[in-house]
């Protein structure tokens, strides 16, 4: 009889395999706060379902746990062109000893690759591209491109007597779920544009949608600036610029009123 054998144990494919099991077992929960409430800030494995099949797989990392990176995810899907937010939900794992096997990488793979899984490599869950971006076309099969936002929603928003530009931008960009990126003073300043500080505007009372509120905002700011709506975010600069698939929203003139929104 021997008295010595190799062993190798695949621990990278019995952790997959019994990761989709539990994952198979779960239940679904709707993608909102309420739900979310009961996730953990810990480190895991997640899966966005549309309609009940998944079309989004996705772990955390150092800077985001479970909680952040799915209250991120339900506040990505709101006021979409298209996508109603009761049609998302969700399932996640908690892993407890979170080792640096790419399970997401594995779990795409079991799951049919990117191009099976709608979100999964769509731009879903990337940040702000960022200014170098802006003129990028959008590839039809891109998140934003799907589902654009909607800047014609009525939100709870309002803009108060005798605030400034500054003011209201700031308050509208918090109110968004997604992105509303505008100038700033330039170099390392992250201050508003004094364009924004020296702008005092009139009350108008809400709801609004984001689209009124800024045309509003920008209608009595000096001539020059311009804001866009692009596939997946708004973008307001002092510029005379044409974007590949975007809305221009307003642009500031010499003799512009305020418009009421309708």
């Amino acid at each position: 009889m021997k008295a010595y054998v190799e062993f190798e144990f695949d621990l990278p494919g019995a952790l997959l395999a019994r990761l989709i099991e539990v994952l198979d077992e779960l239940g679904t929960a709707p993608l909102n706060n309420v739900s979310l409430l009961e996730v953990p800030e810990q480190q895991g494995v997640y899966q966005l379902l549309l309609d009940d099949r998944v079309v989004y797989v996705g772990k955390t990392d150092a800077e985001a746990g479970l909680n952040k990176r799915l209250v991120r995810h339900a506040r990505k899907i709101m006021h979409r062109v298209g996508l109603d937010p009761a049609r998302v939900s969700f399932k996640a794992v908690r892993i407890y000893v979170f080792t640096a096997v790419n399970l997401e990488s594995d779990l795409i793979r079991h799951y049919g690759g990117v191009k099976a899984i709608d979100w999964n490599g769509s731009g879903f869950g990337s940040n702000d591209p960022g200014r170098e971006r802006d003129t990028t076309k959008v590839d039809p099969e891109n998140f934003d491109a799907m589902f654009p936002i909607d800047i014609d929603r009525k939100m709870a928003f309002a803009i108060d007597a005798n605030e400034t530009a500054a003011s209201a931008l700031v308050r509208l960009k918090e109110a968004l779920p997604y992105t509303f990126r505008y100038q700033g003073r330039g170099g390392r300043s992250r201050k508003p544009h004094a364009d924004f500080e020296g702008t005092t505007l009139t009350a108008l009372s809400g709801p609004l949608t984001p689209r009124a509120a800024i045309q509003f905002i920008v209608a009595a700011l000096p001539q020059g600036w311009q804001a866009t709506a692009l596939p997946g975010y708004i973008i307001l600069y002092k510029e005379d610029r044409d974007y590949p698939q975007a809305d221009v929203i307003a642009v500031s003139g010499p003799e512009t009123g305020a418009p009421q929104p309708i």
